[in-house]
């Protein structure tokens, strides 16, 4: 008898614990407020627009040295810290990337380098760009663009060799290399900004890389 009624005390416990369970599983589901949901769900269905510009400093003149008035601000600071007489804008790519998405590109623009008038040097440059993950984070109560494992690397190519006679084989003229920069970093939303700055070989030149990211609604 006493052991029915010990086994029957041990049940009620095990289902009194069980119940409390449920009980505060609810509870904890009912005080996230419809504010908090929405802000989940908003998160959730974030994309960002990310931009990549890439400008060349350099000491030559250049043809066009037209950048963009969204990069004003960080015109202001290259001139004040980088000793170069001009700017140009090598190209710009725009992506969209989901919140804690990734971004993979491949692209293919116009040389960093000034291209000689030999026929054997390349006029394009190849170029990746990577980020393992963009995230929309909070810092101090203020919004950041977090973007984890980002990745640029470009192959250059760089004039070389001497001249030849014209009735011979053209030897090849330039030598591939690689300039690469992989970081971390947070940056506010919707602000430019100077990520860093890859050296362009005997040129002098230099790649400059600024991203911007900000939400977008569609």
């Amino acid at each position: 008898m006493k052991k029915q009624i010990v086994l029957g005390a041990i049940l009620l416990a095990v289902c009194i614990a069980a119940g409390s369970a449920s009980v505060y599983a609810q509870e904890t589901q009912d005080t996230q407020t419809p504010q908090t949901q929405t802000q989940t769900a908003a998160a959730d269905e974030t994309n960002f627009e990310t931009q990549l510009y890439l400008l060349v400093g350099t000491n030559q003149d250049v043809a066009d040295p037209k950048i963009p008035a969204s990069l004003d601000s960080v015109m202001k600071q290259l001139r004040a810290s980088l000793p170069y007489k001009n700017y140009r804008l090598a190209t710009t790519l725009v992506n969209r990337v989901k919140n804690e998405g990734r971004l993979d590109v491949n692209s293919i623009s116009g040389p960093f380098v000034p291209v000689t008038s030999s026929q054997n040097i390349p006029q394009t440059t190849p170029s990746q760009f990577k980020i393992r993950q963009v995230k929309l984070v909070r810092e101090n109560g203020q919004p950041l663009v977090q973007m984890s494992g980002f990745y640029f690397s470009s192959r250059m190519a760089i004039p070389v060799g001497a001249a030849v006679a014209s009735n011979a084989p053209a030897p090849p003229a330039f030598n591939y290399e690689s300039a690469t920069l992989s970081t971390d970093i947070s940056i506010r939303e919707g602000e430019p900004v100077v990520v860093g700055t890859l050296n362009t070989g005997p040129s002098g030149d230099a790649i400059i890389l600024v991203v911007s990211a900000k939400r977008t609604q569609k």
